[in-house]
């Protein structure tokens, strides 16, 4: 743990502001409006003059919400990690190789969104910037009222896109603070830096790793009069990289998308409810796009205006390390669909997983605690690194401070509770110990897993199962996917009928606690007989050998009978037969995000792995994706499974985990009956 010696600077703006509570219970009726202090660019410099030789350099470096930071002009990295103000991420870089002897100059770019949304905790009016510069052993620099401090006046905002998620914004090349980060730079009119006399950040070290980036070239240009449509081959996350010659005032309209119109015109106006059109304001002679804040394209369209040159174009891809370790089993190598699919699959998870694991790579850039759990295993199943798990896990119960129910979207001030979620969690962490073996990090965890679990036995267990929920129970996702489900489960009010979908997930957490209790020499955290008891006797229609949905309701559907399946409840062997074809008769791609994950779990659990092969190619599944051009999962199965689909969403990637080489019986383990 690093000791900072600078402090918290901010600007005129910002520094006397006292911070503002932006949690609250989902259902609890909270006023938290964002008028003010939006989309705030600000700039800070420090000159310095290095007198020794450099033998080794580390920057300690956080901003509340973002930074870029540049050291004598180069771009050197981008943070923290999203996180919460009590547990803030600061990043600790190696710039050995940035720094010499004599003058050298530091400069950050930091953004405060100011919105209440997915992405950051923001809205809640922190800002600000901490460094310290580390040289050979000794800090030498320190983020104090010597540092310089201007707001950067190229971004204006053009409103919002997604669920408020992101500020599309011209970008003005002539304006005075472009090139900022250049150590001759003229900051004398800059003002000086403030101290925040309000800061309560409390800085931890950020425990996964940082960004890497990766220039992706176009594959094919195309020029139709002043119209240049560039194909980079694939979705991605990150910018357009675009210089050009021009006249002072010209402007560029930049258009990207992740698909194209029938006419061959870039789809700007994305599915997902993003409208990815922005100006860029040309200065005299050539002109650098300099866009801070990324998006999901695979495509760009320029309309340029008459005597421009396009100088250089390309796409900064920015993505989590990744090196793919997992293979294919290999009886499936042969396979020529399911390698289709196992690539797609790994190719969304290499460029998908950012600094946290998202959902979707537009509309919302959260980091979902349920999506994440699938998202999230997969990736450690293909690269054996298990950052993004722990940073998953450990912010999840971080957010117990709202309610010990936990949130459903993390380190972010977007307040919503997913009742499946936490349930989903206590898997995950089993799921890690079975993959990586740290009993440790297990032991830590357990009793974080009592409290969630102990919360919603007091709070809506009764006779063993769960009544009254105030949070919402999501079943499978996207909702036209419910099967009619006979239980009413609309977000935004309370459910007070128990149903086998929430039910099951409830029985098989406290299986699982049990199951970690055993590994841990601990005793059953509770009897697990009687709720499998009341579960039965309160959702198994036994004539029929299926589940029905509700307590009251008598509605048999598709997810419930699959929920109940993946998560090992079948009770006989008329059960167990039922579901199985009942799923062979309607296929894989009648259930979704979740659903289709316990599907293929329940394969697993019950000894029918022979299934998976065949319900993986079901031809409106992956495949379809794959017929719809698809370079990464979407979010269904389709284009139009939704009304807002995402077309580079992180979830669908789990099938990698069941075409890869893992024990997945080791994973999972085997159901009774």
């Amino acid at each position: 743990m690093h000791q900072f010696i600078g402090k918290w600077i901010t600007n005129e703006e910002f520094y006397q502001l006292a911070p503002r509570n932006v949690f609250h219970k989902q259902l609890q009726p909270v006023e938290l409006p964002c008028t003010d202090h939006l989309d705030r660019h600000i700039l800070f410099r420090r000159r310095f003059h290095v007198t020794e030789r450099v033998k080794t350099a580390r920057v300690y470096i956080s901003a509340d919400d973002y930074y870029k930071l540049y050291i004598n002009g180069r771009f050197v990295a981008q943070g923290p990690a999203p996180s919460y103000h009590f547990q803030y991420n600061y990043n600790v870089i190696d710039v050995t190789d940035f720094l010499r002897e004599g003058e050298n100059t530091v400069a950050v770019h930091s953004l405060y969104q100011g919105l209440i949304n997915r992405v950051w905790q923001s809205g809640d009016l922190r800002h600000g910037m901490i460094l310290d510069l580390e040289l050979n052993g000794a800090v030498i620099l320190a983020s104090d009222e010597s540092c310089k401090t201007a707001p950067h006046t190229a971004y204006r905002a053009e409103g919002t896109v997604g669920y408020k998620t992101q500020f599309m914004e011209s970008y003005d090349a002539a304006a005075p603070e472009v090139g900022f980060e250049a150590p001759d730079f003229d900051d004398a009119d800059w003002s000086y830096a403030k101290l925040h006399q309000c800061d309560d950040h409390i800085l931890a070290p950020q425990q996964s790793a940082m960004l890497t980036f990766e220039e992706i070239l176009p594959q094919k240009t195309e020029w139709q009069e002043n119209r240049l449509t560039v194909d980079f081959g694939s979705n991605y996350v990150g910018y357009l990289c675009l210089s050009v010659k021009g006249r002072a005032g010209d402007i560029v309209t930049i258009r990207c998308g992740q698909e194209l119109e029938e006419d061959g015109r870039v789809r700007y106006q994305l599915r997902a409810n993003c409208c990815y059109e922005e100006p860029f304001i040309l200065r005299e002679g050539e002109s650098v796009l300099d866009q801070f804040d990324y998006k999901s394209f695979r495509y760009a369209e320029l309309i340029l205006p008459e005597g421009c040159e396009v100088t250089g174009l390309s796409l900064m891809a920015r993505h989590y390390p990744f090196r793919l370790k997992a293979k294919m089993k290999p009886t499936y190598e042969g396979n020529e669909s399911l390698r289709r699919i196992f690539d797609l699959c790994t190719h969304t998870q290499e460029y998908g997983v950012q600094e946290v694991i998202q959902d979707c790579m537009e509309r919302e850039k959260g980091f979902y605690v349920g999506d994440g759990c699938y998202t999230a295993l997969t990736h450690l199943i293909l690269t054996g690194d298990d950052g993004m798990v722990r940073k998953l896990i450990d912010d999840a119960f971080a957010s117990a401070f709202v309610t010990d129910g936990l949130v459903t979207c993390l380190d972010c001030s977007f307040m919503q509770e997913i009742a499946e979620y936490p349930l989903m969690l206590v898997y995950l962490v089993e799921w890690h110990y079975r993959l990586v073996g740290d009993r440790a990090y297990l032991a830590r965890q357990y009793p974080r897993i009592v409290r969630v679990l102990n919360s919603y036995r007091r709070d809506y267990e009764r006779e063993g199962l769960l009544w009254d929920l105030d949070k919402w129970c999501v079943v499978e996702w996207p909702k036209n996917f419910q099967d009619d489900y006979g239980v009413d489960v609309k977000e935004g009010k309370i459910c007070h009928e128990p149903h086998v979908s929430l039910n099951a997930y409830y029985v098989e957490s406290v299986r699982a606690a049990n199951r970690i209790a055993a590994v841990l020499g601990e005793a059953p955290y509770r009897e697990e007989a009687p709720l499998v008891k009341s579960f039965l006797e309160a959702f198994y229609v036994k004539e029929k050998g299926v589940f029905k949905d509700g307590y009251v309701s008598d509605h048999v559907s598709y997810i419930g009978n699959v929920t109940a399946f993946g998560l090992g409840l079948c009770p006989d062997d008329d059960c167990l037969a039922n579901i199985i074809n009942m799923i062979e008769a309607r296929g894989i791609h009648e259930v979704s995000l979740f659903g289709a994950f316990l599907m293929l779990e329940g394969f697993v659990r019950y000894g029918r792995e022979e299934l998976i092969p065949v319900q993986m190619q079901d031809v409106g599944a992956w495949l379809r994706m794959l017929r719809e051009d698809a370079t990464t999962t979407f979010e269904g199965w389709g284009k139009d499974t939704k009304w807002n689909t995402s077309l580079f969403h992180l979830t669908m990637s789990y099938g990698a985990v069941f075409l890869s080489n893992t024990d997945l019986p080791a994973l999972f383990g085997r159901a009774k009956i």
